[in-house]
């Protein structure tokens, strides 16, 4: 389904707040993950492979362009930490994404690669679920405003990436 431009501003207005945002959209990845798992035929894990760097690249943007900044002017200097640390964790998980761009199905290290990004997500998401989102929610941070920049946001990478058209692990044609 494409998004339209007034799907974006449908979408901002009826936001939850940024945390059960992303909590739902953790637990979308995790389904990815699992499904990958279970698939044993190879057309099924290319298409699961590139449906989770999609998701995970669109979250990362949302994370690193609206969350993080939140998170460091709400937060006292003590708790900075796990949001340096956050950063660290998106750069090695787009770092395995990029290998996705020539990697293949079936290739050697494919399965491997796939095991330890999903593994990198798995011990992010529990950070952030059990360490940074209950200090956000403690925090003066508005998080139904974030939440809707961070729908709206993510409406509008979904646009472009349905305008540029999904791609399949291993093209290097296309990028957000």
């Amino acid at each position: 389904m494409e998004a339209t431009k007034q799907d974006i501003g449908e979408a901002a207005s009826t936001a939850p707040d940024a945390l059960a945002f992303l909590e739902a959209e953790h637990r979308a990845v995790e389904k990815l993950f699992t499904a990958f798992e279970k698939a044993d035929d190879l057309e099924a894990k290319a298409a699961l492979a590139q449906r989770a760097c999609e998701e995970l690249s669109i979250h990362t943007m949302l994370e690193e362009e609206l969350l993080y900044p939140a998170a460091q002017e709400a937060l006292p200097d003590s708790d900075r930490v796990d949001v340096e640390e956050a950063y660290i964790e998106h750069f090695l998980v787009k770092t395995l994404i990029a290998k996705f761009e020539t990697l293949r199905a079936g290739n050697r290290g494919f399965d491997a690669t796939f095991k330890v990004m999903s593994e990198m997500v798995d011990h992010h998401i529990e950070e952030e679920e059990r360490e940074l989102f209950p200090e956000l929610r403690k925090s003066k941070c508005n998080l139904r405003a974030l939440g809707e920049k961070m729908t709206k946001r993510k409406a509008e990478l979904q646009l472009k990436l349905d305008e540029v058209g999904s791609r399949s692990v291993g093209d290097t044609t296309t990028t957000l």
